[in-house]
């Protein structure tokens, strides 16, 4: 036996010390709930706050999905719905057009009770540098013939047709190089030629030529068919003059005109495929 403490002593001593304290701690704190709670509250605090942290960042980013999702679908909804406006503006922007052309031929029907015409479709265009042409869904089967005046809903010369087929027809323009028709100035009643020009095709202008030496044509002076002859309607308006011009040999005097329709705006045009001469 006293070996044995000889040998052990040491440890026993040491575990008795552990034991004594473990007892007076149990103790201790058995008597002191609240340091316990304390101690206890203390060490779990951080890793509350972690978790506390961790789940609101979980329940920000499920907020965070389904806000993306509503905002995706609401962007679509949003995306959709400008679709259909706009859809419905383009129509009703092509709705209010074909009302303005239909009150104009209505117009023009009423004003112009000695032309007869036929409603065309403009299917090409033909724009060179030394033509200038429109092919027409309609042709002889419509009563379209060489010769024809080709017009817009406001009664604006378009040009003339030279070639007709059963349903098809082509329109030489007022632009082009082989156009050429009778003129009038109208606050003037000075009567000339208005012919297309090469040099004045680019320009988009046409020329006003053959005028009397006395003629006095000013810029803006609207310049009408004058329907002399018979083969053409009188009064059908060509454009408005731009710019008086001197020939080279300084004798005689021309006139730029501008057209009073917008060619490349076409969409549609009327053959006027009879007409009363009017004296």
């Amino acid at each position: 036996m006293k070996r044995f403490f000889t040998k052990y002593g040491i440890i026993v001593l040491a575990v008795s010390a552990t034991v004594a304290v473990a007892l007076s701690l149990l103790t201790f704190f058995s008597s002191n709930t609240d340091v316990l709670t304390n101690l206890v509250n203390t060490i779990s605090s951080p890793f509350r706050t972690v978790g506390t942290e961790i789940a609101n960042w979980v329940a920000d980013q499920r907020r965070f999905a389904s806000d993306y999702d509503a905002l995706k679908e609401e962007n679509e909804t949003l995306k959709n719905e400008i679709a259909d406006l706009e859809a419905a503006l383009r129509q009703a922007e092509k709705d209010s057009e074909e009302n303005r052309t239909l009150r104009r031929l209505l117009d023009l029907r009423e004003q112009r009770r000695d032309l007869d015409w036929e409603s065309a479709l403009i299917v090409e265009q033909d724009v060179s540098n030394w033509a200038s042409t429109l092919r027409l869904n309609i042709g002889t089967d419509y009563g379209v013939a060489i010769g024809d005046s080709v017009i817009t809903e406001a009664g604006y010369l378009v040009g003339i047709i030279t070639d007709a087929g059963t349903n098809w027809s082509t329109c030489t323009t007022v632009l082009d190089t082989e156009f050429s028709i009778g003129a009038r100035i109208f606050r003037t009643d000075e009567v000339a030629v208005a012919e297309g020009d090469f040099s004045l095709m680019s320009q988009g202008s046409l020329k006003l030529s053959y005028l009397s030496a006395d003629a006095v044509p000013m810029v803006g002076d609207l310049v009408v068919t004058s329907g002399l002859g018979g083969y053409y309607p009188s009064e059908l308006t060509i454009g408005y003059v731009q710019e008086i011009m001197t020939d080279d040999d300084g004798l005689a005097q021309y006139a730029i005109l501008r057209p009073a329709v917008e060619l490349s705006e076409l969409r549609q045009v009327f053959v006027v495929v009879d007409f009363t001469i009017v004296e």
